[in-house]
């Protein structure tokens, strides 16, 4: 498969991988960029956009990257707490004082971010404009009991993950966490990445495909499928449904916990202005933030009873070698149930993301290669 971009001569591995994906997985269109150094090293894109035209993926093309939103709002969070500005270790409370009730009262934001809240699905079931109003949300969390002792076991909490960090992320700075992000983070950086995507921008949006014999997902009643379509408001996967991931309505609104959309290059650039600083900049997070959002929170087996190998620190998929290998102790990353993935890491100096319209699922193999290609080309294979 042709592709477009470049890679430096030491990262050609990843180049051949990329193009491989093309043929071995049958890629529709994609894209990865890579940074070391705090350089831009690798920054290829290929494929098809769009199935229905055959529309180019482009070097502006961005695409629904659905959790790697997650690693958006941990970036913003951790950032606030850098500044003295939130206490991860406080009760959610002292910022968001109605939150307080009905057996909250000692969550903090750590317990939110390693998924230890007991708030992984809510009672109240929003309808999709509700969800696009952001306050019925926020009054269901008030409202809701946590589903076990908050900070005695985990799981994944899919959707709530994003509006109650995000509500905090409110409280503090009088920004929705989209508004927050672009003001303190995006736009300086020049980043094409939004939660809660710019009506000018539908037309470089690429539409998502579901890769045939994707599992399903369990019935309406069960508690996975309630955390990832918040009781029923989003269709999942049902990409071209109504309030299906190629919604613009949805795409549009601000839902922090799974609604990013972007390009590889913005992914990967606000990992890298994280972990190294970009051309030369300051690093955005400094090394001992980096040190506290890695500090393994939650991991094994979960409330439900799963244990896919997953390790996670302070809002971010830790070093995971079962489910998704990154490069070492002090990676940070997120994935997206398309099987998009990005993270950063300031030892190796690495930032990393790729991004694809097929979805394969969670820690499908397209984006594993690939850091598989960057730690050979760092000669750590």
């Amino acid at each position: 498969m042709e592709h477009n971009g470049w890679a430096d001569e030491r990262f050609g591995a990843v180049a051949d991988v990329f193009a491989r994906n093309f043929t071995e997985f049958d890629e529709l269109g994609a894209a990865v960029t890579v940074f070391a150094g705090g350089r831009k090293v690798v920054d290829l894109w290929g494929g098809v956009a769009d199935e229905r035209t055959g529309a180019a993926w482009r070097e502006d093309t961005v695409v629904p990257v659905f959790s790697c939103a997650k690693g958006i709002v941990s970036v913003c969070v951790h950032l606030l707490a850098q500044e003295g500005r939130l206490d991860l270790d406080a009760p959610v409370a002292r910022y968001w004082p109605e939150f307080a009730r009905a057996g909250k009262e000692t969550i903090t934001p750590r317990m939110v971010l390693g998924h230890r809240a007991g708030l992984p699905v809510l009672d109240r079931t929003p309808t999709f404009a509700e969800i696009t109003e952001w306050t019925p949300v926020i009054r269901a969390i008030e409202e809701q009991e946590p589903l076990w002792a908050p900070g005695e076991t985990y799981e994944y909490h899919a959707h709530v993950f994003g509006f109650l960090l995000g509500e905090i992320i409110r409280r503090v700075t009088g920004l929705t966490p989209g508004a927050y992000f672009r003001q303190a983070v995006a736009d300086d950086l020049g980043l094409r990445t939004w939660i809660g995507l710019p009506e000018r921008e539908l037309g470089s949006l690429a539409r998502l495909v579901e890769a045939p014999g994707r599992p399903p997902m369990p019935g309406p009643e069960s508690i996975l499928t309630r955390m990832v379509t918040m009781n029923g408001a989003f269709v999942f996967p049902g990409v071209d449904d109504p309030h299906g991931w190629n919604d613009p309505a949805l795409l549009g609104a601000e839902i922090p916990g799974a609604g990013a959309v972007s390009t590889a290059r913005g992914l990967a650039t606000l990992y890298a202005a994280a972990a190294t600083g970009v051309d030369g900049s300051a690093r955005l997070l400094t090394r001992d933030t980096v040190t506290d959002a890695v500090r393994e929170q939650s991991g094994g087996t979960s409330w439900l009873g799963f244990d896919m190998g997953v390790r996670w620190g302070s809002g971010f998929l830790l070093d995971s070698p079962a489910f998704r290998p990154t490069l070492g102790p002090r990676s940070f990353a997120n994935d997206g149930s398309g099987g998009q993935f990005a993270f950063g890491d300031d030892e190796f100096g690495v930032a990393f993301a790729y991004t694809a319209n097929k979805m394969i699922g969670h820690g499908d193999d397209r984006a594993n290669r690939l850091v598989a290609a960057v730690r050979k080309c760092l000669g750590e294979s």
